[in-house]
């Protein structure tokens, strides 16, 4: 039995995970390209090796002739007999060949295959390990910066953390563990390189599976989110459950889970509502924490007419038009935001009659509009403006 061989397969195996069927198939190409350099051909020579002692042998074929022209390819009838006396003419006789007697330069060529052959099948097995994990969150320890780029250590590989994946306000110290999401992984001739993003709004939703029980069982949907990485996050919950409510399952006991998204994210702000088919109550929820007055909302143009009280206006619409530039994204509508004040002097009542028909089981969807009587203006939010 080879005990070095089968001890060094079976420790390559374990660490780099790479099988040894693969590792005895590199050892055979070697012998082969050992026998090529050695000998200037090697399309009769075979490799015989047992995977479980790690014997090998390597044997050439050769034909019986009565006067050998190509020795490589050729055995006398004489040299034949003394191998086996039953050989005759025409027969084909597999010769030993002592791997011991290739030169120097042959043994190396020989290494050299076997140590491309682990390297493509590390490569290979790395990739494969982080392509399955492509559109998830990873825990990843920070490297060094790369001018303004990041280098983070996934555990057998190291990942880009790019500017451009980055919260602006982030700054990170060698050493420290981060969570990240794996936005794409590509195989190079130099290994994987991935590609990872603390911005991405599925990051937010890998953190509550993480986090939230309800959420990775699935008796919880996150229909929608919309972010501003860094600032604030917001995300609209459904519960397959009636028993479960989803915005407090998100939330947790005391806010214990929303606040361990919130310590990870450092600090950004999340707001969390409830989904609804009805496009006007999901408008009116998405621009929490201000209240609602009435929303008309049309589904095949996808725009939205909100009123909201006039103490109110700067809340809807959020410091820099945050909020309503959140809600409009959240929910896929452009919406008109007025205050009470300004809806008065439009003037167009039937926008609040047409509304309270629509939606009659939602009272604040349409108040009264004997007071609208003149045309003013208003703030737009558009659900693609960046």
């Amino acid at each position: 039995m080879n005990t070095e061989l089968l001890e060094a397969l079976n420790v390559l195996e374990k660490e780099k995970s790479i099988s040894k069927d693969t590792l005895l198939e590199a050892i055979e190409q070697s012998l082969i390209q050992a026998c090529k350099n050695h000998f200037g051909k090697a399309d009769n020579i075979k490799v015989n090796i047992d995977p479980q002692t790690c014997e090998f042998g390597v044997f050439a074929e050769k034909t019986v002739v009565e006067e050998v022209l190509d020795p490589v390819l050729e055995i006398s009838l004489e040299d034949a007999k003394k191998m086996n006396s039953q050989y005759d003419l025409g027969d084909t006789v597999n010769v030993e060949i002592k791997s011991k007697e290739f030169g120097r330069i042959a043994t190396q060529n020989a290494k050299n295959v076997i140590l491309q052959k682990i390297r493509e099948e590390e490569r290979k097995v790395i990739f494969n390990q982080y392509y399955g994990k492509e559109k998830d969150v990873v825990t990843g320890i920070v490297q060094r910066s790369l001018g303004k780029n990041y280098s983070i250590n996934l555990g057998k590989a190291d990942a880009i953390l790019s500017e451009n994946e980055q919260v602006k306000t982030e700054v990170f110290q060698p050493t420290e563990r981060i969570k990240v999401y794996i936005v794409e992984v590509k195989d190079t001739p130099k290994g994987p390189k991935i590609m990872v993003s603390r911005t991405h709004p599925e990051l937010v939703k890998r953190l509550f599976e993480a986090e939230v029980t309800e959420v990775k069982d699935g008796t919880v949907e996150i229909k929608s989110i919309a972010r501003e990485a860094g600032s604030r996050t917001k995300i609209a919950v459904w519960s397959n459950d009636p028993d479960v409510d989803p915005v407090g399952a998100c939330v947790g006991m005391n806010g214990a889970r929303v606040n361990a998204i919130v310590e990870e994210l450092r600090g950004e702000k999340i707001d969390i509502i409830n989904w609804s088919d009805n496009p006007a109550l999901l408008i009116e929820n998405a621009l929490s924490p201000a209240k609602v007055i009435s929303v008309l909302a049309d589904p095949d143009a996808k725009t939205a007419k909100v009123i909201v009280p006039d103490y109110q206006l700067s809340l809807a619409i959020g410091k820099e038009g945050q909020n309503a530039r959140l809600a409009a994204r959240l929910t896929g509508f452009k919406i008109d935001i007025k205050s009470e004040s300004q809806a008065s002097e439009l003037g167009d009542y039937e926008l609040y009659e047409e509304a309270y028909e629509e939606y009659p089981e939602d009272k604040n969807y349409a108040e009264s509009a004997d007071e609208y009587e003149s045309e003013a203006d208003s703030e737009v939010f558009d659900s693609e403006e960046e």
